[in-house]
């Protein structure tokens, strides 16, 4: 291993210890009248329940230590330090000499942890020390033990986390990793040892009550439960993320319309069947379903027996009664249509449609892939493998910074998150799965040209329109500051087409009539969204669908997903993604045009995608009928407000130039 692999490595291990204390933390936050009332009901409830139970030793141990000042001195640094220590060293140990076990250990110990913070959060408990009227000495107050748990120095420490004892649940996690590892019995046996002095002293301190002991045990053999080692083709957490998200109101599917110039050559549903046939062998997501193995654990790509052509492929013909083409609008209700229609979970999860009959010259493919095999930039990189002539993606490379920088900087990004709160906006929204969608073409060069003249980037510049277009289009809209999901790409230039590689940052958009036009909204929404590109919230956005997947139990993922994704924290997503600048062909004709087709996330009426094509910066917008029952008019508006900051700029003296790294 090369000293940079274990700079990062370490790094890695350094950011997902912030991410578990800064959820202890989150919860330390919450403390107030009503979770102190909590958990002294919850406090006092264990301890009836001892009683019944004849189990309640602690107030005998209690008053058995506390006249002993020397041993009562010793049993207080021995709960603040020991179960520290032991942890600590059994990590570094790991890491240092066991490498082949280290990740499933290390899982085992996160799992621990974050099942008894969420426990914290949900059922507060007192420590016996702290219940008024049950008589229990407090042993840390009464000696004054210099830096104890819950002595003045430690003011950080959580009071209402009795349940489960994590001192007792450290130390034993310790033991049980050294059995695991049959490590020598003289080894086995100090630390099984330094297990019942932990629990002697958690109770005869009056920190916990036997029972919150048991509760740590229960989660140290949840967490090694939890903690197998990883399956084979098992589905990685930042794919998994979109099936917890997707319900039947929203479909998770990205895709792409690509139209096709049929003046010379045809365009047949056969010929697209073969052209996919062809390129299966690069496409392995396309020959494999997903077997789901339960609700703890993530499914697994498997091989699909057979695939059913005529459903993977099949051809819609939108041709009228009367014999006359159907049209772009008949073209963009059928994307609407397949948007609107869940892809079964029990075969390969895409579809490619051919349909025919949209103009006389025109023809379309209609890729929809579900968004657990691959992001939109990622869904892209597997249509250009079934295009003529073969074109690899020009994706730039990414300036990652050292791994000591990149720690810091994440660290720095998950505050930057946590601070940014929540939507101040609500666009309607239905219950319903039906879409509306359309298209807008917009020249490329006259959009990188307003950029330029304006010190902004084209993904200011599709926003400024977006913004611009909702305010006019939409009467429905509310006025003030829309909060906007934009995924960015840290999607490596050798990465496989398959994976979620890119980092949702949020940014605000103001909507409604503004003061000096659309150059005015262009500029608020430049000094806004300068912070997207900082690099802190990507890599800590990035960090967090990596790390929060490999940490959480698949349930707590499956939350944490429906939490964070969707009308709570934002109200639109736009993405920008780069595309070729060359003519190719589908099937045999040419391309005349591609699209992107993003999915809505639950509760966001708008979801708009943009691709630099050929000369031509192509946009496909998915709506909610709930926010506008024709998708049209929006992409009209959307016209009308970039032909309005293009008048603009003919008379503006370009800005300076402002650097992308790597970010259009």
């Amino acid at each position: 291993m090369t000293l940079g692999e274990s700079r990062r490595r370490i790094a890695r291990e350094l950011l997902i210890g912030l991410l578990v204390f800064g959820l202890y933390s989150l919860v330390q936050m919450m403390h107030g009248p009503a979770r102190q009332r909590a958990a002294d009901r919850h406090g006092r409830d264990l301890f009836d329940l001892e009683r019944r139970l004849h189990l309640d030793i602690e107030p005998g141990l209690n008053r058995w230590l506390a006249p002993h000042d020397f041993l009562r001195t010793l049993a207080n640094y021995e709960y603040a330090i020991t179960y520290v220590v032991a942890a600590g060293i059994m990590l570094v140990w790991l890491y240092a000499r066991r490498p082949d076990r280290y990740r499933e250990m290390r899982n085992s110990f996160v799992v621990l942890n974050v099942l008894g913070i969420a426990t914290f959060w949900l059922y507060p408990v007192a420590p016996p020390r702290l219940l008024a009227g049950t008589h229990f000495i407090d042993t840390v107050r009464e000696g004054h033990t210099w830096g104890s748990w819950g002595s003045p120095l430690v003011t950080h420490a959580n009071q209402l986390a009795a349940m489960p004892s994590l001192h007792v649940a450290w130390a034993l996690w310790v033991s049980v990793v050294l059995a695991e590892l049959k490590h020598t019995r003289t080894v086995q046996a100090v630390s099984l040892v330094h297990v019942g002095v932990t629990l002697f002293v958690i109770m005869a301190t009056a920190n916990h009550f036997l029972l919150d002991a048991a509760g740590g045990a229960v989660v140290v053999w949840l967490g090694f439960l939890m903690a197998r080692r990883r399956v084979k083709n098992e589905v990685k957490a930042p794919d998994a993320f979109f099936l917890h998200v997707e319900n039947d109101q929203a479909p998770q599917h990205v895709g792409g319309l690509a139209v096709v110039d049929t003046s010379a050559v045809p365009f047949t549903r056969d010929a697209l069947a073969a052209t996919v046939r062809a390129h299966l062998d690069e496409l392995p997501r396309f020959r494999q379903r997903l077997r789901f193995r339960g609700r703890w654990r993530r499914p697994v790509w498997v091989e699909a027996a057979d695939l059913d052509w005529n459903w993977h492929v099949p051809e819609r013909d939108l041709t009228r009664p009367d014999g006359s083409p159907g049209g772009f609008a008949a073209l963009h209700e059928l994307v609407a249509e397949l948007a609107a229609e869940p892809l079964p979970r029990d075969r390969p999860m895409w579809r490619f449609v051919a349909a025919t009959g949209v103009e006389a010259d025109r023809a379309a493919g209609i890729l929809v892939v579900h968004h657990v095999i691959a992001d939109g930039v990622g869904t892209v990189a597997q249509a250009l493998n079934m295009l003529e002539p073969r074109y690899t993606p020009r994706i730039p490379a990414q300036r990652m910074p050292g791994p000591l920088k990149r720690a810091a900087a994440t660290a720095v990004g998950l505050a930057q998150l946590a601070t940014d709160g929540f939507p101040k906006l609500k666009l309607p929204t239905g219950n319903a799965p039906a879409r509306g969608f359309t298209t807008v073409d917009l020249p490329l060069d006259g959009v990188r040209e307003i950029a330029r003249r304006h010190g902004a980037r084209v993904s200011d510049v599709l926003l400024t329109v977006v913004a611009g277009a909702l305010s006019t289009a939409v009467p429905s809209a509310p006025r003030g500051l829309l909060r906007v999901s934009v995924p960015l790409m840290v999607r490596a230039p050798d990465a496989a087409a398959e994976g979620n590689l890119t980092a949702a940052v949020m940014t605000e958009v103001p909507l409604g009539p503004v003061e000096n036009g659309e150059v005015a909204r262009l500029a608020e929404i430049t000094r806004r969204s300068r912070g997207l590109y900082t690099g802190t919230r990507t890599l800590a956005a990035n960090f967090a669908m990596r790390a929060v997947g490999a940490i959480l139990p698949v349930p707590g993922h499956a939350w944490f997903a429906r939490t964070v994704y969707g009308g709570a924290m934002f109200q639109a997503i736009v993405s920008n993604m780069p595309g070729p600048d060359v003519p190719l062909s589908l099937a045999g004709p040419p391309l005349a045009g591609v699209y992107p087709i993003l999915p809505l996330a639950p509760r966001v009426p708008i979801a708009v995608g943009a691709l630099g094509w050929d000369g031509m910066l192509s946009v496909g917008v998915a709506t909610d009928p709930a926010l506008i029952p024709d998708a049209a008019p929006l992409g009209d508006a959307m016209k009308v407000v970039f032909g309005e900051l293009t008048a603009a700029t003919s008379a503006h003296p370009p800005a300076p130039v402002v650097e992308t790294r790597g970010v259009v």
